[in-house]
């Protein structure tokens, strides 16, 4: 078949369209031009697809496209891209409204928990800076939860000494953090 096919050309002695000829035709130019209208080769395949089911129900329904296949082929191929980009712009709009809604009307909690893990990023640098006791006693007592007497049996100083260790290092951490703005 020549580019432009007549759709009386395509058809066979029933008047019936040779849809694997036409595919085999129009398929390749089709998907050029979809792709390069959605920039998405995968949904660029879907359009094209979806252009030759439109074929093939005009003709069981007994219609033929007007004048030139090739024409009628790549209209119905853009109106099923333009569609397919609306559709897509829409879907954008709404995550987008969705993730606006979800941040604003969510819990304190979820809102908060980015900066909540960005307060722990920052803490845990601000304890990185403290004198090695302190930072160790910190380190046991804040990231493992060891109690004072366990402190105290891990690193050979008194229970006492283990308390004082921490105030100073929650107070350091503490003036850090409030230097830097994050609490």
């Amino acid at each position: 078949m020549a580019s432009g096919t007549d759709p009386k050309q395509a058809a066979d002695g029933n008047g019936a369209v040779d849809v694997a000829a036409v595919m085999a035709e129009f398929e390749s130019p089709l998907l050029r031009y979809t792709a390069r209208l959605l920039n998405n080769a995968a949904l660029a395949q879907d359009v094209v697809q979806e252009t030759f089911i439109n074929l093939l129900r005009a003709t069981r329904a007994g219609m033929r496209p007007d004048g030139s296949l090739s024409a009628w082929l790549h209209r119905v191929a853009h109106n099923l891209a333009v569609d397919q980009i609306r559709s897509e712009e829409r879907h954008r709009a709404l995550h987008e409204q969705q993730a606006r809604e979800a941040a604003s009307s969510a819990p304190a909690s979820q809102r908060s928990e980015l900066e909540q893990a960005e307060r722990l990023r920052l803490t845990l640098q601000c304890v990185q800076q403290l004198d090695p006791a302190e930072r160790q006693v910190a380190i046991l007592r804040l990231q493992e939860g060891r109690s004072y007497k366990e402190i105290s049996a891990i690193t050979g100083r008194s229970e006492g000494n283990v308390g004082c260790l921490l105030h100073h290092a929650v107070r350091h951490v503490s003036e850090q953090l409030k230097r830097i703005g994050a609490i």
